[in-house]
């Protein structure tokens, strides 16, 4: 009785679909083509070139103010030995939370009134445009005449910096859906908050996570701004910053905006550029090269 041979195509299909079966987890980065490794090795290069710009730029005595990289490093850890710089990080990081937090909620509130409501998003529209073209040290007066230095005060600025970002970034992603996703979903029956939850917020994603993470910079810009202008109970970065202004020490003052950097990088590189990744890969957006990257 002859022996079967087996289907070459068969096998493949069979191949393709234990690969797509298999967890991110089982791939290790052995299985990942060589050109894709070196992109995590760009930024620390690109850090070193800076630190080597730096130091040359302070061997040449290009300006008398500026102080070398080490001495910026041993301000903060001066600051980490007296026992600034965890707590001035650490109300600006919760600060951002709760204002962001914040801001989502009334960004996209205010992003799906604009978009649903004709009359205010012609009202409220060139306000929110207006609001973002706004430096942050011109909110931060008003906030402390109407609420004083205090808490309030910082979280108004940080209100006022983020949620026009937010809202006019998803209100301009939810009129770039194709108008025959929405009449499909109201065929099917899909009405108020069931067709904006179902309907509207995903098919705006892409778009959403962009507006989050402009309103995120925003929002981080107009903290430190607030901290820098106002003297609140709990001091933050911002202060940290004030501090080595009034005490014209200039590494104090650089260390205060590698901090700043650092935690904007940080964020970037751990919260928006993988929920990108991740949303632009379900749309079936990302280019094939990026396919499995983290």
């Amino acid at each position: 009785m002859p022996v079967a041979t087996p289907d070459p195509g068969a096998t493949a299909v069979s191949d393709g679909l234990d690969t797509l079966e298999t967890p991110p987890a089982a791939l290790s980065s052995a299985s990942l083509p060589p050109r894709r490794r070196p992109a995590a090795v760009a930024p620390v290069l690109a850090l070193l070139g800076v630190l080597l710009f730096w130091q040359a730029a302070y061997a040449l005595h290009l300006s008398a103010a500026l102080p070398s990289p080490t001495a910026v490093a041993a301000s903060l850890a001066a600051a980490w030995r007296d026992g600034t710089l965890l707590p001035a990080l650490g109300h600006s990081l919760l600060r951002t939370a709760a204002g962001f937090t914040a801001s989502v909620l009334l960004g996209t509130l205010t992003g799906l009134l604009i978009h649903r409501v004709r009359a205010a998003r012609s009202a409220l529209s060139p306000v929110l445009s207006a609001l973002q073209s706004l430096p942050a040290a011109g909110l931060v007066p008003l906030a402390v005449i109407v609420l004083g230095e205090s808490e309030q005060a910082v979280y108004a600025v940080v209100l006022l910096g983020a949620v026009p970002s937010v809202a006019l970034g998803l209100a301009g992603a939810l009129g770039q859906i194709p108008p025959l996703l929405l009449r499909a979903g109201r065929s099917l029956g899909a009405t108020g908050r069931d067709y904006a939850r179902h309907i509207l917020l995903p098919a705006a994603l892409p778009g959403l996570v962009a507006a989050l993470r402009h309103g995120w910079t925003f929002g981080w810009r107009a903290l430190m701004t607030a901290e820098l202008i106002t003297a609140t109970p709990l001091p933050g970065v911002g202060q940290l910053l004030n501090s080595g202004k009034q005490q014209a020490d200039p590494a104090l003052v650089l260390a205060a905006v590698v901090l700043i950097l650092a935690v904007g990088i940080a964020v970037e590189s751990a919260v928006f550029a993988p929920a990108e990744r991740r949303v632009l890969r379900i749309r079936g957006l990302l280019p094939e090269r990026h396919q499995r990257l983290p």
